[in-house]
């Protein structure tokens, strides 16, 4: 079968060539005779005129093959293979003038040579445009209703705007119609991009909006700076139309400013900063040619550790996680795009002590990143000593091997929910980084450390996919309260200075993130209801639940113990460890893991005797998740 579909494709491609070649005889000879009777007045047609005619042809076969005009697309026609034709004709225009002058053959003039390559060009150039310009055609003069198409806006009147409407005007599937842009170079306005108008600037959308009834916004502008793109999305919210971005100057660079290329605003955008840059020297230095290890490596922080430490050439990378839907999808997409990368995916809990300690053993990591946690605040609220089991008997699993068997770096992520805890994940977390600390302060060769952030864009269990979720079925968006407010960094973002900070690793540390400023929940959801067209309250309601056991209106990043020491990178800084009774830590935490395992029904009171920071959520979250109202 796949053999009679191959000697089909080859068949048709024959016979596609053969009419080409058909159409281009054709073509020369419409071109010659024209040419001869336009030229020569009255004289009659004789046999060297024949045989001129058929030079030609054969000089412009063998020219378009050696140029390689056998061999397009039609749909993609463009200026260089035009310059080809005009190319070619310039010198069968030569050849002929060259050999009247040569031979004394008056019956071809500089006249007639001249307008035979010019009219040989009209045509060739005809057939091969035929079917660029019959689409074009149709998009302005077919049967369709203009109301079948998306009128579209363009923000941005340079190279990668008119890359956007040429294809919209060629293509005969696609149904958006540009029908103005909007662009701040003063020099631009009034003028035409494939005809259509620079119709103002960025500051009138709303009025060209409504002028040329828009139906969504393409903004095309790849090399503005965060700032400046973050403005322009913000005055294109106002509209509240459908907006779309063109991601990156990569795109542009590599021939890729496509319709399909376009992306969705999202609230990285809306940031206004450039995104975090971090030391790759420093990086680089401490894991290549290193076996490093990822704990929960299929969650999206544990796989953007992934993607990014194989960047710095690891001799080993190892994935190790529960869920083996997530480390799949993390190993493959790695194999296929590092196909010579060593690497490693382990299904394992860090629960199990047994098989924690045996990964290390026969695979000796040297750079461990623990990434595994469960991170659900409501969820860890109804399930605390799961959250202990978890988080913190798992830490304390892979701690100590990491230091029995002499890692070189250990990385654990922390969150800023550990910072005076009102949920027992955070109050979890913070102890992990109590044992980190602890441990880090004794051991001779393991360099132990924790870096702590908040909110990650796009991470399993964000607001973000949530509002959009709620936003795709009409609304409501639901808010816990208007107030709160969240910090946010994106996922590469945290990542990458995870990485660095792992480089600053000295032993006991708690790194600190700069984060930006914090960002209203509420704000971002109105932001993303009108970024996909939508008036907030009036197309889709925003309702607010109330806080939810265990959620703080803010998040802080530091308590008041700690200090704030800077590192090279201004966005790292180093809390000042906490003192604590050594003794009395250990013992504790052996009785809070025996209780947790023992199904304890005061699991929060054992994790406060630890974390005397941690308050305690009066609401009973287990009601409260059944529905059932506390007495």
């Amino acid at each position: 079968m796949k053999s009679n579909n191959v000697k089909n494709r080859n068949n048709i491609k024959r016979w596609n060539l053969g009419l080409l070649l058909l159409l281009d005889v054709l073509a020369s000879l419409g071109a010659a005779t024209f040419a001869y009777f336009s030229t020569q007045w009255m004289k009659p047609l004789t046999l060297p005129i024949l045989f001129w005619a058929c030079g030609n042809i054969v000089l412009a076969l063998i020219l378009f093959s050696l140029l390689g005009l056998y061999s397009l697309i039609f749909k993609t026609v463009g200026v260089v293979d035009m310059v080809k034709l005009v190319v070619s004709a310039v010198l069968i225009c030569v050849v002929n003038i060259l050999f009247s002058v040569t031979t004394g053959r008056d019956y071809i003039g500089l006249g007639t040579s001249v307008v035979y390559a010019m009219t040989f060009a009209v045509l060739v150039g005809f057939i091969r445009y035929y079917e660029r310009f019959s689409t074009a055609l149709k998009f302005y003069f077919g049967d369709k209703k203009s109301t079948a198409f998306t009128k579209v806006m363009i923000v941005g009147g340079g190279s990668a705007g008119h890359s956007i409407i040429k294809e919209m005007l060629e293509s005969d599937k696609g149904n958006y119609k540009p029908v103005c842009i909007a662009d701040d170079d003063p020099e631009k306005m009034g003028k035409l991009v494939c005809n259509v108008k620079i119709a103002g600037t960025t500051y009138e959308l709303e009025k060209l909006v409504k002028k040329y009834e828009v139906n969504e916004i393409f903004v095309t502008i790849p090399s503005a700076d965060k700032r400046t793109m973050s403005e322009i999305i913000k005055r294109c919210q106002a509209c509240n139309k459908p907006v779309k971005l063109l991601p990156s100057m990569y795109q542009l660079a590599s021939g890729e400013v496509t319709v399909s290329k376009m992306r969705h605003v999202e609230v990285k955008d809306l940031l206004g900063r450039e995104q975090v840059s971090v030391n790759l020297d420093e990086i680089m230095g401490y894991i290549e040619d290193k076996t490093v290890l990822v704990t929960g490596g299929g969650g999206s922080i544990g796989s953007e550790l992934c993607r990014q430490v194989v960047t710095h050439k690891p001799k080993t990378l190892i994935i190790l996680d529960i869920y083996e839907n997530g480390a799949y999808d993390i190993e493959q997409e790695l194999k296929r795009k590092y196909p010579d990368l060593h690497l490693l995916t382990l299904i394992a809990s860090v629960r199990d002590s047994k098989k924690i300690r045996s990964v290390f053993e026969k695979y000796r990591p040297q750079i461990v990143f623990h990434a595994a946690a469960h991170k659900h605040v409501p969820l860890m609220e109804t399930s605390p000593n799961e959250a202990v089991k978890n988080n913190v008997y798992g830490t304390w699993n892979v701690a100590k091997c990491a230091d029995e068997f002499e890692v070189e770096t250990f990385v654990q992520i922390s969150t800023d929910k550990a910072v005076n805890p009102t949920n027992i994940m955070g109050a979890t977390k913070r102890i992990c980084e109590m044992i980190v600390q602890t441990i880090g302060k004794r051991s001779k060769k393991t360099k132990f450390v924790a870096v702590r952030f908040g909110n990650v864009l796009g991470s399993n269990g964000s607001v973000i996919p949530l509002f959009r979720k709620q936003i795709a079925e009409g609304g409501p968006v639901t808010v816990t309260h208007k107030d709160i407010i969240r910090y946010f960094m994106t996922i590469p973002e945290a990542v990458s200075l995870v990485l660095q900070a792992g480089a600053y690793a000295k032993g006991g540390q708690i790194f600190v993130l700069d984060m930006g400023e914090p960002v209203k929940i509420y704000d971002l959801a109105c932001n993303l209801i009108r970024l996909s067209g939508y008036e907030p309250n009036v197309d889709i309601d925003i309702v607010c639940t109330g806080l939810r056991p265990g959620e703080k209106l803010y998040e802080e990043r530091l308590m008041e113990e700690e200090g704030m020491k800077k590192t090279p990178n201004g966005l790292i800084n180093i809390a000042k460890p906490i003192p604590l009774d050594e003794r009395k830590f250990w013992g504790t935490l052996d009785k809070l893991c025996d209780e947790a395992y023992a199904e304890t029904e005061d699991m929060k009171k054992f994790v406060k005797e630890l974390v005397p920071t941690y308050t305690i959520d009066k609401r009973d979250s287990v009601a409260e998740a059944l529905g059932e109202k506390q007495a």
